[in-house]
Order: C-alpha cells, then structure tokens, then sequence
C-alpha cells in the first residue's frame, strides 16, 4: 500500500522551495538595477563639463588680434543677451544624434565694486526662467573684461574679472 500523505508533503516542500528560489531570484535581479550614490550624479558631472566647456569655446577670440566673443558680448553697452543665448544654445544643444538635445540656463555675471568692496550680480541671458523645481548644475568661467562694470565708473576703464555663472538644466 501506497502512504499518500508523505507523497501529499513531499509536493507542498517542493512548491514551497520553487517559490522561496522564485522570489531570491526576483529580489537578487531587482538589487542589481539599484543606483549607487556615486553613479546617479554622472549625468550632472557630464551637464557641468559641458557648461565649462561651453564657456571656454565661448571665452576664444578668433585670431590673435581680436577679442573673445565672451568679452564682447559683456563689454557690449547693454549686455548683447541675444548674441549670447543663441551661441550658448548652439554649442550646448549640439548633438550627433538627430534633434537638438533640450537644455535650458539662466546666465549672469558677478563683480566686485571698488568703491564700497561689494558684489554685484548682473543677468547676462536667459533661455528660459529658473522656477526652483529644476535640478540645475552651475557652470562658471573668469573673463577679463575692459569695462566700467559694477558701479567703478569713478576709476579710469581698465581690465577687470568677472565670474560668468551659468546655471543649467534638462527638460
């Protein structure tokens, strides 16, 4: 005669075991996809070296005898806003894949007032406005400049730094 209920215990353990390796395997392929802190911020390294890089394409006269077309877009009166949005956005959205890639900055440069040592900052160009749920990366380059900037127009015009600061997002 046959013990069917050992036959009955034997089938319950062995479903029992495939649902525990089941779920072990699910758990151990869900741990896998999990982002280590340091690798989450690979992109926004990337965004950042491309703002640097931007700047300093930007930051590169075309011949020895000329100014760069950072500092003539600074030391245009007004700010040349304009020249400055459509060449950043030129170099940055550039891609080889097909379409523009989508990113966004707000741009201002800071300097320092001789008369009372304040700092200023003045906007510089715009793509679209900041509203604080952006997750923005700053981008910063120093341009020597020969303008009166920051309120110095007591002191003779001569060769200054400012910080151009571009802060940058995706959309």
């Amino acid at each position: 005669m046959v013990n069917e209920e050992g036959g009955q215990l034997y089938t319950i353990e062995g479903i029992a075991a495939g649902l525990i390796m089941i779920m072990t395997a699910y758990l151990v392929v869900n741990a896998t996809s999990v982002y280590t802190a340091g690798d989450t911020h690979i992109s926004d390294m990337h965004l950042e070296q491309l703002g640097s890089d931007a700047l300093r394409v930007m930051d590169i006269p075309e011949s020895i005898d000329k100014k760069s077309p950072l500092r003539e877009i600074i030391e245009a009166t007004p700010v040349d806003n304009a020249t400055f949005r459509s060449m950043f956005l030129n170099i940055t959205n550039n891609r080889t894949l097909s379409g523009p890639d989508h990113l966004q900055f707000t741009a201002g440069y800071t300097c320092r007032n001789n008369l009372d040592n304040s700092i200023a900052t003045y906007p510089l160009s715009y793509s679209r406005n900041l509203t604080g749920g952006e997750h923005a990366v700053r981008a910063t380059k120093w341009v020597i400049v020969n303008k009166n900037v920051c309120g110095n127009n007591y002191f003779p015009v001569q060769d200054r730094a400012v910080l151009v600061e571009v802060l940058m997002w995706r959309d």
